[in-house]
């Protein structure tokens, strides 16, 4: 049996995308999503794939189980992946949204990691890797909630690897940018349940951001497909020495290099026109 991997949020886009190529390139892989719908679906695709709710304790702690139960006990990694997009403005963002994106992106995985952490503590050996954002460390308007759900992700995770420095377990950040999934259309069904946009200052945008949200792709001329993530992906789990940060797409290598040079003042209006 290959060296097992637990991947959170599989029904589509890079985690649907690196289950199959793990898999193909000889991991035992436990891949998971929310819905039991696409659950199955998977399984009928030659994955092995459990059911597993980020925003649910009692689904996190039964999908561990039933991961370990499958790689025997030995869990190699664990890919955290499953999150969403809440747009809109903070003002019109009801504190039950932020909450909700919290949940998902950032509580979920924290309760996650540490039903992992003991067995690859026990084991002596592991790798942790995050799928995080360029909006983990590049602010943009309207996009508040996923923000500040990334830059907790990202301190969160920059926190864990000092704190695991002693221990032979490994921890990564993926920080792509924009990548063809299914994000848009997600992230509008969370805008259009949230936002109130006939009442806010903001109609206009929304409007424009509607029209974004429902297109069938995106016209963002620095897209990538979610195969993207995969070489990155591989480079930290199999690396003798994973790197920190892995950075996909150019916008992200581009904003990361602007946040060290420029002051806020500077980087500001940049920031706003990408939004």
């Amino acid at each position: 049996m290959g060296k097992a991997i637990l991947i959170t949020g599989c029904s589509t886009g890079i985690g649907y995308v690196a289950a199959h190529e793990l898999q193909n390139k000889g991991y035992k892989v436990i891949a998971s999503c929310r819905d039991p719908k696409d659950v199955d679906r998977l399984n009928q695709e030659g994955l092995t794939c459990i059911q597993l709710d980020l925003t649910d304790t009692k689904s996190i702690k039964l999908g561990v189980q039933k991961a370990l139960a499958l790689c025997e006990g030995n869990l190699y990694a664990l890919f955290n992946n499953g999150a969403y997009g809440q747009p809109g403005a903070l003002e019109d963002l009801p504190t039950d949204a932020l909450r909700e994106q919290f949940e998902a992106n950032f509580f979920g995985w924290h309760e996650l990691t540490k039903q992992v952490l003991p067995v690859m503590r026990k084991q002596g050996y592991g790798r942790i890797i995050q799928n995080s954002s360029v909006l983990g460390f590049a602010a943009m308007k309207y996009r508040g909630a996923y923000n500040a759900s990334k830059f907790a992700l990202e301190g969160w995770t920059d926190t864990l690897r000092l704190e695991l420095h002693q221990t032979n377990i490994k921890v990564s950040l993926i920080e792509p940018g924009p990548i063809e999934t299914q994000f848009r259309a997600n992230a509008k069904a969370a805008f259009l349940k949230w936002i109130d946009i006939d009442s806010s200052v903001h109609k206009a945008h929304y409007q424009q951001q509607l029209s974004r949200l429902s297109a069938e792709g995106s016209n963002n001329q620095f897209v990538l497909p979610p195969e993207s993530c995969v070489a990155p992906l591989l480079d930290a789990l199999e690396s003798d020495k994973p790197k920190l940060r892995y950075r996909v797409t150019t916008p992200t290598k581009v904003f990361a290099i602007l946040k060290r040079l420029l002051p806020s003042k500077w980087l500001d209006p940049i920031l706003r026109k990408a939004a």
